[in-house]
């Protein structure tokens, strides 16, 4: 029986250097996931600080903290894990693995996702813009991570990939002071043009939303069958529609006052 204790003391003691190490690697581990979590807390924290002075929109904001503080605690347990004896090399490649069938079976939305960032990072329009894009023109309503929503002139909503957007000529009609605006008319080639430019400069006499610098103009393009006379006029982005409907209408009504025969005629707005 003592030689029996005997040896179970001797084991004992034949364990007892490597159990003390595997102890002092797990307190060792331990205090490095504190510590470790701790500085990735305050690094996330300085960043949204960091994003928050530098007006980062705040979906982008909480989105790529997220990440960032995921990315990181992921990194520190397969460090701590190393640290006590676990094989984290098939971990790390299964991760790997998983992440590249993720990455093909969704790369429609990733793209539309990095065009979201991108849309959000370099904001070449915000909610309440005027653009068109990819053959959509329309009022933007709302700027998600994988699209944004325009409202078009009809009220229709229209919902535009943040991929495409990010990858195609986007015109923001709202990041201009002001924009050209103009109607189209056709006149007879018997009437006088002299009379007509008078007729129409006037128009804009006494209204103060029509820009007077750069002044209104009258321009006279010959057509097969008649004369095209452009009315350009400058103003704010958003009274380009309700001016080219008045202008439309009052240029139409002076020009037949005064007995000119006009052709078919069109509206546009630039």
């Amino acid at each position: 029986m003592e030689n029996h204790v005997n040896t179970l003391w001797g084991q004992f003691y034949g364990w007892l250097p490597t159990l003390l190490s595997y102890v002092g690697q797990l307190v060792l581990a331990i205090i490095v996931l504190l510590v470790g979590w701790s500085i990735i807390n305050m690094i996330t924290c300085g960043m949204g600080r960091m994003m928050a002075a530098s007006n980062i929109e705040p979906t982008l904001r909480g989105f790529l903290l997220s990440v960032v503080g995921l990315l990181l605690k992921a990194l520190l347990l397969i460090s701590v894990a190393s640290m006590v004896g676990i094989a984290t090399t098939s971990f790390v490649a299964v991760l790997g693995a998983a992440g590249l069938a993720v990455g093909m079976a969704l790369q429609g939305s990733l793209a539309n996702f990095a065009g979201g960032v991108l849309i959000l990072l370099f904001r070449p329009f915000k909610v309440g813009d005027s653009i068109t894009a990819a053959g959509n023109t329309g009022t933007v309503v709302s700027i998600e991570m994988f699209r944004t929503v325009l409202q078009d002139s009809t009220n229709d909503i229209v919902y535009v990939p943040n991929g495409t957007l990010s990858n195609n000529v986007v015109v923001n009609s709202s990041q201009s002071e002001r924009l050209l605006a103009s109607v189209g008319l056709l006149i007879d080639y018997n009437d006088d043009i002299d009379k007509a430019r008078s007729l129409l400069l006037d128009l804009f006499q006494n209204d103060a939303l029509v820009l007077k610098t750069p002044a209104p103009s009258v321009s006279f393009l010959p057509k097969p069958a008649n004369i095209a006379v452009t009315l350009g006029f400058w103003c704010a982005p958003g009274n380009v529609t309700p001016l080219v409907a008045k202008y439309s209408e009052a240029s139409i009504q002076a020009l037949k006052k005064e007995g000119f025969r006009l052709g078919v005629t069109a509206r546009t707005a630039a």
